[in-house]
C-alpha cells in the first residue's frame, strides 16, 4: 500500500490541484490517524455513513469498503471530479456535490468526517437536528475544547451549553498539525459525538442573551440583550421575577442547568 502522504500529493499533481487554506482544505496525511478513525467508526455492513467534506477520498474509499453506503457531500466541484474518478468502482457511494449547510441530510446513522474546521459550530448544530448513532468527527483542538468546557473557566461559552444538553462529547485522540497536507496552523482532535436530546428556542435565545456579556452579572446581562428573547417586554419587570440567586452570578459561572433554569422561568413569564 501506498503511503498516504505520498499518494495524496500524486493525486493532487496529477490533477493539478492546490489546495485552499482559506476554505480549510487540509487533507489528513497520516494513515495512522485514518486507521484510528476507522477503527472508532465501529464500521458494520448496514451502517449508512455520513461524510462531510470528503475531499479526495482519504476516508471515503475505506469507508465504503467497510459500511453497507457512504453519502459524501463536498463542495469543491474540482474535488468533486477527482473524487468520481477514485470511486469509479465503488457502487455503494453517493457523492452530492454542494454546500452541507445548505442542503437536507439523506437518512444516515452514523457520521464520519475531517469537518471543514470554518464551519464547525454550524454544521455541528445541524446534525444535531437529526437522530443517528453517534459520529467520529475531527475538530480544531482549541474548538473541540470550547465544546466541553466547564462553568467558570475561559472556554465555557453558549457553545458549550448547548452541547451540554444536545450530546456527549468524549475526545478520543489528539492530531498534530504535521498529521494535515498542507499543515493548519492549529491542532486538531478526533472525537465521539452522541446525540442526546434538543433544545429549545427559549433556551437557545437566553444562552445568546447572556453570553453577550459573559463576564457581567446575569442579571445585568440580561437587561442589556434582552431583545435577544423578547422584543415585546420590558426587560426589567421580567427579570425581577427571576430567581434573584441566580441573577447575582456572573454568567460565565452559571452551569448548564441554572441556565435552563432561567430559561424556564423566563418561559413561563413571559408567555
Amino acid at each position: 500500500m501506498k503511503n498516504l502522504a505520498t499518494e495524496t500529493k500524486k493525486i493532487l499533481k496529477d490533477y493539478n490541484i492546490r489546495l485552499n487554506k482559506r476554505l480549510g482544505q487540509h487533507y489528513l496525511i497520516d494513515d495512522s490517524k485514518r486507521q484510528k478513525i476507522l477503527f472508532y467508526a465501529d464500521l458494520k455492513d448496514d451502517d449508512t455513513i455520513l461524510e462531510i467534506g470528503p475531499g479526495i477520498g482519504t476516508l471515503t474509499i475505506p469507508l465504503a469498503s467497510r459500511a453497507g453506503k457512504v453519502i459524501a457531500i463536498e463542495k469543491d466541484k474540482r474535488i468533486a471530479t477527482i473524487l468520481k474518478d477514485r470511486l469509479k468502482d465503488y457502487e455503494n457511494v453517493e457523492l452530492i456535490i454542494g454546500d452541507a449547510l445548505k442542503i437536507d441530510f439523506p437518512y444516515f446513522n452514523k457520521i464520519v468526517s475531517n469537518l471543514p474546521y470554518k464551519i464547525s459550530s454550524p454544521i455541528t448544530f445541524k446534525l444535531l437536528e437529526y437522530d443517528f448513532d453517534f459520529g467520529i468527527l475531527m475538530y480544531q483542538q482549541e474548538f473541540a475544547e470550547r465544546m466541553i468546557a466547564k462553568p467558570g473557566t475561559k472556554d465555557y461559552s453558549r457553545l458549550s451549553v448547548a452541547l451540554y444538553f444536545m450530546a456527549d462529547i468524549e475526545i478520543l485522540d489528539y492530531v498534530p498539525r504535521s498529521a494535515f497536507l498542507p499543515p493548519p496552523k492549529v491542532d486538531s482532535v478526533i472525537l465521539k459525538l452522541t446525540p442526546k436530546g434538543k433544545i429549545n428556542g427559549i433556551f437557545e435565545r437566553t444562552c445568546r442573551a447572556l453570553f453577550q456579556h459573559k463576564r457581567k452579572k446575569a442579571r445585568n446581562a440580561l437587561i442589556e440583550s434582552f431583545h435577544e428573547i423578547s422584543a415585546d417586554a420590558d426587560p426589567r419587570k421580567i427579570v425581577e421575577l427571576i430567581d434573584p440567586r441566580l441573577l447575582e452570578k456572573r454568567v460565565f459561572t452559571l452551569t448548564a442547568e441554572e441556565i435552563l433554569k432561567i430559561s424556564n422561568e423566563l418561559k413561563r413569564v413571559i408567555s
